[in-house]
C-alpha cells in the first residue's frame, strides 16, 4: 500500500473515530446525572462517568492533531479496552452489546498502525 492511500485511509477513520468519540463523550458530559448513576451501578465511583466523557472528547480531538495522533488512539484503546472488559462481565447484554467497543478498538488500532513510523530504510 502506498503512503498517500495509507495516509488517506488514516485521515477518514481518524474523522469517523473523532466523530464518533466527540459525540459519546459530550453526550456523557451532557447527561452527567445518569452518566455517574450507570457507572455507579457498575461498581465504580460516579465521577469516573465524567473522567471517561472528558477522556472520549479530548482523545476525539487528539485524533485530529497529526502532532497527538498515536498518543489519543492509545488513550482511547484503553477506555475501548475497559468498556469491551465491562460488556463482558458487568452489563447486561455481554459482547453482543458490547459489539460497538470492539469495532471502534479495532479501528483505532488500525489507526495506530497505520500511523506507525516508517522504517528508517524506507525514509530514504
Amino acid at each position: 500500500m502506498s503512503a498517500s492511500t495509507r495516509n488517506i485511509i488514516a485521515w477518514i477513520l481518524q474523522g469517523l473515530l473523532a466523530l464518533a468519540f466527540i459525540a459519546s463523550g459530550g453526550n456523557k458530559l451532557l447527561h452527567a446525572a445518569p452518566t455517574q448513576q450507570m457507572f455507579a451501578s457498575l461498581g465504580m465511583p460516579g465521577w469516573m462517568g465524567l473522567f471517561v466523557g472528558a477522556a472520549e472528547v479530548l482523545g476525539g480531538i487528539g485524533l485530529l492533531v497529526p502532532r497527538f495522533t498515536r498518543l489519543a488512539a492509545a488513550e482511547l484503546i484503553v477506555i475501548m479496552l475497559v468498556a469491551v472488559f465491562m460488556h463482558a462481565t458487568k452489563i447486561p447484554g455481554g459482547l453482543a452489546k458490547g459489539t460497538p467497543a470492539i469495532v471502534l478498538l479495532v479501528l483505532l488500532i488500525v489507526v495506530v498502525l497505520l500511523r506507525r513510523p516508517a522504517p528508517l530504510a524506507a525514509r530514504a
